[in-house]
């Protein structure tokens, strides 16, 4: 048999790859956006870039357990205009660039992405699920919210767009989103993000384990797949797997990227995994997921795409 086909198309754009970052891991200056390009990872995802230059907040801010990690890190990013300088340089690494969108403001999208969508980028990626802005809800709960907001980006913009939705805990809530998707069309979904307002203890020292919030911030690693896959599930079937899907969370192994793929997950994005081990990390994820394609005898990481068999 020959090696499985690893690459992928998402809203027409190849991806040489079907691995990439996360936006908010490893991606947020230059250098570290070079060297993502430098990697094996099928794209370039930006950090959600707001308005202006966020510091974020205070350290420490991000914790890794056993189980995953905890954030808060409160959008750190350059502000949009470097982005915008940044894009054509990291397209010289002949792989996607995904510009990752957010704001504090519902204005504060559309004027970001019309900017951003001049630069150049294969994808946008509109980020309507932050959870770490203290005094700011995500927006992704907010479906009317949601709607409006995506017609004004949508309509500034010029290439293929999508967006970065948090996880959902309820069937009614994946319908409602799903209605909304209906009415002001999108290209390809990110699903999920963190896991917001969690709380990690460390009971040797009695204390939180990040400082922002009291110690609330959002999920990730392995101990969100779980909930991961039920979004990309559940947004796989509303749409009849007419919707390409990004799957995010929990993503440590090949064999997760797998079961990502099954759900009906095109593409994987990698975070807690890329910051505990690095760029490397995509090596090691791209040969296991062929090792596991191999064994169960699929010539392609897309002809596993929706495959998931129900009882």
């Amino acid at each position: 048999m020959t090696e499985p086909d690893l690459s992928c198309t998402i809203a027409g754009v190849r991806f040489p790859l079907c691995l990439m970052n996360a936006s908010g891991a490893l991606c947020v200056t230059r250098e570290e956006l070079e060297a993502l390009g430098r990697s094996r990872a099928g794209a370039i995802v930006t950090k959600s870039m707001t308005l202006e230059f966020r510091k974020g907040n205070p350290e420490p801010r991000y914790y890794p357990f056993g189980g995953g990690s905890i954030n808060s890190m409160g959008l750190p990013n350059l502000g949009y205009q470097a982005y915008a300088e940044l894009i054509p340089a990291l397209k010289a690494f002949k792989k996607p660039v995904i510009a990752s969108v957010a704001g504090l403001a519902e204005d504060d999208f559309p004027e970001i992405a019309r900017t951003i969508s001049k630069a150049g980028p294969d994808l946008i990626e509109v980020n309507l699920s932050c959870p770490n802005i203290p005094g700011k809800p995500q927006i992704g709960y907010d479906f009317e919210a949601s709607e409006r907001l995506i017609r004004k980006v949508r309509a500034v913009v010029d290439r293929p767009m999508g967006v970065k939705l948090p996880p959902y805990f309820d069937p009614a809530h994946h319908a409602a989103m799903a209605d909304v998707l209906k009415r002001a069309p999108v290209d390809f979904l990110s699903l999920i993000n963190s896991v917001g307002n969690a709380l990690v203890i460390d009971p040797e020292t009695e204390t939180v384990v990040i400082k922002p919030k009291g110690g609330f911030g959002g999920l990730g690693g392995s101990v969100i797949k779980a909930v991961a896959l039920a979004n990309v599930r559940a947004f796989w079937k509303a749409f009849a797997g007419r919707i390409p899907i990004i799957g995010v969370g929990g993503v440590a192994s090949g064999t997760d990227v797998f079961e990502h793929l099954l759900a009906g997950a095109s593409a994987v994005q990698v975070g807690t995994a890329l910051v505990e081990e690095g760029t490397g990390v995509f090596d090691r994820l791209a040969g296991e997921l062929r090792d596991v394609l191999k064994k169960k005898g699929y010539p392609s990481s897309t002809a596993a795409v929706g495959k998931l068999k129900e009882l």
